[in-house]
């Protein structure tokens, strides 16, 4: 398998400084390379590709050896390709009829990843393998870092990142070869319903609970945020206000993190086939507000369950569930979700009216009646038990 291992890294002052200078020269590179691209198809009508540009990185390094040469080769090529992915999921998207959504510059604000591609091509993880108290990686033009390893890292490290976040700067390793960590098998199997109440309703009437960790958060954030758009822009006292507001979402977003680690290994520790819907997030979050023609209607009421369904954290928990499967030997099924909340599990009658309210649930034909989520957790668990019977 392969895996991804995060540390928060320790730099000096000057680190830290070489940090943020290899991450701004990553950045205009990328907008230097994007406008290349505008330009020659603008002008000439040429399309510029990433072997053109990569091949023109000796050159652009020879012009600027204090700035764009000091850095490692490997991970400008890493920028480029990233720039080539973006127009490529572009023209995809044009393909496939959807907003293509034309790549974009990135401001200093949206660029915050540089990635070297091998281990030892500009980097060294754990740099200093005799040093007894610490571990490091050494990047190109920065020196060796120390790093805060709280675990141990598992399979052969492939690719190596630094990312930014606010304050902090981690790595990021990509390991191949991670070996699995199977848990005893248990015999059981489960569906999950995923909510706003509670986080996750089992097919066994167990309601994990949403901590709704942004709402928990809202009236400072509240007062962040006014406070930053009172603060002159361009000022060293709105750079700071825009800090706060980062470290607060920042911490909702580790909190969410964790929250569903937990639940997931849980879920992972007691069952040995998990099933939950298929969701398609980007569409249930959609925005309700229509057209200038066609406006839409109970805005408000749909932005306030898109925000409700945003800080649960539905993607988060489903990705950390699919990882955590896949380690522990588990069986994870995926089944649609059309119907599962309005179809009883008593005699399989299937009606709007069926749902009483948000919580309720009483079918209309036999009169069967229970908690709704808990209704379609088990409705989950038996299509997902007859797809696996059937293939």
């Amino acid at each position: 398998m392969r895996r991804s291992f995060k540390f928060l890294l320790r730099p000096t002052r000057h680190q830290q400084i070489a940090l943020a200078a290899c991450l701004e020269d990553h950045r205009q590179l990328y907008n230097g390379a994007l406008e290349h691209r505008r330009t020659a198809y603008r002008k000439a009508g040429v399309s510029v590709r990433y072997g053109d540009q990569s091949g023109e990185l000796k050159h652009i390094r020879a012009d600027d050896p204090t700035g764009q040469g000091r850095w490692s080769f490997s991970s400008q090529q890493a920028t480029l390709r990233r720039l080539d992915k973006a127009f490529a999921a572009f023209f995809a998207r044009v393909r496939q009829g959807r907003t293509p959504g034309f790549p974009r510059f990135k401001g200093r604000g949206r660029f915050d990843t540089v990635t070297w591609p091998r281990d030892g091509d500009g980097c060294r993880w754990d740099s200093q393998p005799g040093h007894p108290a610490a571990t490091f990686v050494r990047l190109q033009g920065i020196g060796h870092v120390r790093v805060h390893r709280h675990r141990r890292v598992l399979g052969t490290v492939k690719t190596v990142g630094v990312k930014r976040e606010g304050s902090r700067w981690y790595v990021v390793l990509s390991c191949e070869d991670v070996p699995a960590q199977a848990l005893p098998a248990t015999g059981a199997a489960v569906g999950i319903d995923l909510g706003v109440a509670s986080l996750v309703t089992t097919s066994d009437g167990a309601h994990l609970a949403n901590p709704r960790h942004l709402a928990a958060s809202a009236g400072r954030l509240a007062a962040a945020q006014r406070a930053l758009a009172r603060k002159k822009r361009g000022s060293g006292r709105r750079r700071k206000a825009a800090a706060r507001v980062a470290a607060l979402h920042a911490k909702v977003r580790r909190q969410r993190l964790d929250h569903a680690h937990k639940v997931a290994l849980a879920l992972v520790a007691g069952y040995g086939v998990i099933v939950h819907e298929d969701l398609r997030i980007a569409n249930m979050t959609r925005s309700a507000s229509g057209t200038l023609n066609a406006p839409g209607q109970r805005v408000a009421a749909k932005s306030g369950l898109n925000r409700s369904i945003l800080d649960a954290g539905w993607g988060v928990f489903l990705a950390v569930l699919a990882d955590k499967a896949e380690s522990a030997g588990r069986t994870l099924i995926t089944v649609n979700p059309a119907h599962t909340s309005r179809t009883c599990a008593q005699c399989g009658h299937a009606a709007k009216e069926n749902r009483v309210s948000q919580a309720a649930f009483r079918c209309t034909a036999c009169g069967h009646a229970a908690h709704a989520d808990v209704n379609a957790a088990i409705n989950i668990l038996r299509a997902g038990l007859a797809l696996r019977d059937a293939a």
